[in-house]
């Protein structure tokens, strides 16, 4: 096996070709029936879904009303992306999305992992939506006064460790009825679930149950597929349309001062969580066999998409932040909850519905996605044959979307969300820099066929030099002190509930009887709101945790256990450095470059464990790769 072997590209006149081939090799032709309207309709599906019911409410508390900004700016870097997607969708209009583009930019074995970890994003990401859908789902049913238990509702992974941290701040002296609701829910779950021998029967059973209904929708063709979103795009516009109308009447502008109460710091902590607002409009050109005219709708749809969706969510922002203070809005239900508080409780209700509908619809646009790309990979010979067969009857890719009913279904009922979010997140970021640099690596190439969209081109050989030089700039003067102890890797101070946490039972005791002795008027067991009483002075909290009779370790973050956590930031600023390089020798266009500097960025806001899981997924995929798609592959067998 040579080392050049694992580059070998395909042509854009073979992918072409191949596609006009299917038929006789015994791949029948997907049923062509979308138009720029229906892949618009697509895109805000997939879109407007946790982000505008959910994940809105706590990038709002992080962030105050300039969370607007933040949403403009995850906008303009998917933008940049969306704009890399539609210049190979253009060039290449088949299924596949980014696995394809790398097939033709990079070479089989980048096109194989890339392929790989869009498995994550749209598996993981179905994951993530339906775990939500059943949240909503089960809410709705507890206000029509249907309760179902607490174990049929909840995944294991939740139940498990909030059951270990209720049982830890309990012991410290916290009653169950001062735990956070989310705790106590996970605690009843866990408490209340039936076992066999020592394990608990917990699982998410509603999630399991929309898994079903949508991927049967989706094995039953593109134009029922098509209707049913169309029409759920429009039940849910309508209810956000409604929800700004008649909160713009409740609108007290006081609340928008200070606009920005936690500065840019604040602004950025909700950058993954607003990202992952935005994943799935690359989902639309794994649908590009499907378009009447792909060439000139993939790229209108993408654009359009994103443009409606940001002002929706920046109009919403601004009104959820009018019409209650930004620090109430740390919830899971934000637009629920300020129709609530108002007592406007038929609004709450409609938002309820609408929010089953919008998740159904996201969750519906990521099903259609994954049995693409392994139809793709599978027409390559990079997977069985069976992945690339097409229903007869219905024209879509019927055993790949059995397939994906199980791959997502079965890890619904035990993975816990903020662990699968963030997986997502690192999927789809890692697809978004691939498809970037392979619009860098083609721009200059003039054997390439061009489709009727490209990139408008602005030379980066100054620019960005230039903004990195701006950067290095501001990072030194005006952030200088996060800068020197981000370099410095100065010790962290640990929050007091992840102190509490940690400690063993005898530590607990004595770190309660210190707090005590320091306080005249003690009147809780509990150890945290002692504890969390001293921080609201960072200085005085500071001095109280050096003293505590308990271990450093315990205390604070330090050594490699605080810089592991910095690693991704530090390859992200090798990149600016090579990125620089690249840009002056080879006169980058600048759209794409700024594409891949943002996303690289957001991957590097995800913790290390993201991407320590992301690196063993891709070593599973390689292994695979390695051990079957290599040898079956369709250039392999045609370089015999």
């Amino acid at each position: 096996m040579g080392f050049s072997n694992l580059f070998r590209k395909k042509t854009v006149q073979d992918i072409l070709n191949q596609v006009a081939k299917n038929e006789a090799d015994g791949h029948q032709a997907l049923g062509k029936h979308l138009t720029a309207r229906d892949l618009t309709a697509f895109g805000i599906a997939a879109i407007i879904g946790a982000g505008i019911f959910s994940t809105i409410g706590k990038a709002s508390a992080d962030g105050g009303p300039a969370v607007i900004f933040l949403f403009i700016f995850t906008a303009i870097a998917c933008s940049f992306a969306a704009f890399a997607y539609a210049e190979f969708a253009s060039m290449v209009p088949v299924s596949g999305s980014a696995y394809t583009y790398s097939y033709v930019a990079f070479g089989e074995i980048i096109a194989w992992i890339i392929g790989w970890a869009l498995i994550m994003e749209y598996a993981i990401g179905n994951i993530t939506v339906a775990i939500s859908w059943s949240d909503y789902f089960t809410g709705l049913l507890e206000s029509g006064g249907i309760h179902l238990p607490q174990w049929v509702q909840m995944d294991y992974l939740t139940a498990s460790n909030g059951f270990k941290d209720a049982t830890a701040l309990m012991q410290s002296g916290k009653a169950f009825a001062n735990l956070p609701e989310n705790l106590q829910t996970a605690y009843m779950a866990w408490t209340t679930s039936p076992t066999l021998g020592s394990f608990h029967l917990v699982a998410d059973l509603p999630a399991l149950l929309i898994i079903i209904v949508i991927t049967y929708l989706v094995y039953r063709g593109m134009k029922e597929s098509r209707n049913a979103s169309n029409l759920m795009v429009v039940v849910k516009l309508c209810i956000i349309l409604l929800v700004i109308a008649v909160g713009i009447f409740y609108v007290d502008t006081t609340h928008w001062s200070p606009f920005a109460p936690n500065g840019v710091s604040g602004i950025l902590k909700g950058v993954s969580a607003v990202f992952f607002a935005y994943i799935g409009f690359d989902a639309i050109s794994t649908t590009a066999e499907e378009c009447k005219d792909p060439q000139r709708d993939l790229p209108k749809g993408m654009m359009w998409a994103i443009i409606i969706c940001t002002i929706l969510y920046v109009i919403i922002a601004l009104v959820l932040t009018g019409m209650v203070n930004y620090s109430d809005l740390n919830v899971g239900d934000p637009l629920a909850f300020v129709f609530d508080k108002l007592n406007l409780k038929w609004m709450s209700g409609i938002i309820a519905v609408s929010a089953v509908v919008a998740m159904a619809s996201v969750l519906l646009v990521f099903q259609m996605g994954q049995p693409r790309i392994w139809m793709s990979m599978s027409r390559d010979g990079l997977l069985p044959k069976r992945f690339s067969k097409v229903h007869p009857k219905y024209h879509t890719p019927s055993y790949a979307t059995i397939v994906t009913g199980f791959v997502v279904a079965v890890p619904a009922l035990f993975l816990n969300l903020t662990m699968v979010t963030d997986l997502c997140s690192i999927g789809t970021l890692f697809a978004f820099v691939l498809v970037c640099a392979g619009v860098l690596v083609l721009q200059n190439k003039k054997d390439i066929p061009r489709g009727k969209f490209k990139t408008p081109y602005i030379n980066s050989k100054f620019v960005f030099p230039m903004l990195l030089l701006v950067g290095v700039g501001v990072a030194f003067t005006v952030n200088k002190p996060a800068t020197m102890a981000f370099i410095t890797n100065e010790k962290q101070i640990n929050a007091p509930a992840d102190i509490v946490t940690s400690l063993s039972k005898k530590d607990s005791k004595k770190v309660y009887d210190y707090l005590a002795a320091l306080k005249t008027d003690v009147n809780t067991p509990d150890v945290e709101q002692l504890l969390s009483e001293f921080s609201q002075n960072e200085a005085t909290y500071k001095q109280v945790v050096d003293n505590m009779p308990i271990d450093t370790s315990l205390k604070y973050e330090s050594g490699f256990s605080l810089f592991k956590h910095k690693i991704p930031m530090y390859i992200f600023l090798i990149s600016l450095l090579c990125f620089a390089v690249w840009s002056w020798k080879q006169n980058l266009s600048l759209i794409p470059l700024l594409g891949l500097v943002c996303c690289l960025y957001m991957m590097a806001e995800l913790s290390i464990w993201n991407w320590i899981y992301f690196t063993c997924w891709l070593l599973i995929g390689l292994t695979i790769y390695f051990g079957f798609s290599h040898k079956n592959s369709k250039l392999n067998k045609a370089n015999v």
